[in-house]
């Protein structure tokens, strides 16, 4: 069984491909950094600021460049499913490891500290 916090549980599900975040991304910001969680009418999302521009898909590649590095995973593990063009995005982590899903709830735990 999967064990996702609360917090975590609100920005991430679970999908037959493995694990899908949902990322409210924005772009042309002075630092690549997790904001925090923002929540909506279209629900919670994990907010990331990207250095990159939102043109050619430069702001989508260093997004999940950046969510590589911070949950030490490779790129190739990563794919935008939804949002490709808008700044909500939802991200799949291709694994079923449970792993990833820790990985993402120490950020979160670390956010609300």
């Amino acid at each position: 069984m999967i064990s996702v916090t609360m917090s975590c549980n609100k920005i991430l599900e679970y999908s037959e491909k493995g694990f899908v975040l949902r990322v409210r991304l924005q772009p042309n910001s002075s630092s690549c950094q997790i904001k925090g969680i923002l929540s909506n009418e279209n629900g919670d999302f994990l907010k990331i600021s990207v250095c990159a521009i939102p043109e050619k898909g430069k702001a989508n590649k260093e997004l999940l460049t950046f969510l590589a590095k911070k949950l030490k995973t490779a790129k190739s593990n990563l794919e935008i499913v939804s949002g490709e063009l808008d700044k909500y995005k939802k991200v799949l982590f291709k694994t079923d490891d449970n792993d990833i899903v820790e990985k993402i709830d120490a950020l979160v735990k670390n956010l609300e500290e």
